[in-house]
């Protein structure tokens, strides 16, 4: 994929939580569920690299990033204030499928800020007529699951507190064999056992992997990870993968 970078325009800047913001951009370029941008939004050369940060959702003229502070970047980013000029790499990386037949059963499956890329998801598969069921698990306080019910997605929701819905891990909602397909983005612990299941029960799973990236489009390979294939890039040969590709 070519790497396109433009300067667009901070839109607005929300806190969601102590930690998570969401940031819209102006973008009107193509964009597809699952995919991913390198951000810059400071000047100098400290950090040197731009931050991976996957699409929450897009429309006909912006894109929203839903972020965790983590470090310096992330930290940066969090303090752009509307009018800023962010960088912006992308739209990267393989993402999910959402062309799917109208009526097809799709869980997804989110461990914390793995929820983000699959608000965008959720709207694509919906406007395919998909019937979705969010599964999301969160330390404590869930956040944005209001936006999922507001596409007609039902919810499941789990919590290591127990404050908020099922005690206990979201791995111990899912029944793979109620859908037709499964779409994960979390820890990679969860990930994995989410895709073990479905591929035990012989359902289509397909996961988000997150890494560390240098340039976001397969060059360095900083973010070689091992499939069944042999080594891929996490950001060009994914970030979407099909589970049996990493754990079979």
């Amino acid at each position: 994929m070519a790497k396109h970078t433009t300067q667009a325009p901070v839109l607005a800047m929300t806190r969601v939580t102590d930690t998570v913001w969401q940031l819209r951009a102006g973008w009107d370029g193509p964009v597809r569920a699952g995919q991913f941008f390198m951000l810059r939004g400071w000047q100098g050369k400290d950090p040197l690299l731009g931050r991976p940060i996957s699409v929450h959702d897009w429309g006909e003229d912006w894109v929203d990033f839903l972020f965790e502070v983590r470090g310096e970047g992330t930290r940066l980013l969090s303090a752009l204030e509307p009018g800023d000029t962010l960088e912006l790499t992308g739209a990267l990386g393989n993402g999910f499928d959402t062309d799917l037949p109208a009526g097809t059963k799709v869980a997804l499956v989110g461990g914390g800020i793995g929820v983000a890329p699959l608000l965008g998801t959720a709207r694509a598969l919906r406007a395919a007529g998909c019937t979705v069921t969010l599964f999301a698990g969160f330390r404590d306080e869930p956040y944005v699951l209001d936006k999922f019910e507001a596409l007609g997605c039902a919810v499941q929701l789990a919590t290591d507190s127990g404050r908020f819905g099922h005690k206990g891990f979201v791995t111990e909602l899912l029944n793979p064999t109620d859908f037709d397909r499964v779409l994960v983005c979390g820890p990679e612990v969860m990930m994995e056992k989410i895709a073990r299941a479905c591929l035990a029960a012989k359902v289509p799973v397909f996961v988000s992997r997150e890494s560390h990236m240098a340039c976001g489009i397969g060059a360095c390979l900083g973010c070689t990870c091992h499939t069944k294939n042999g080594p891929r890039s996490t950001c060009k040969d994914g970030p979407v993968f099909p589970g049996e590709v990493l754990y079979e």
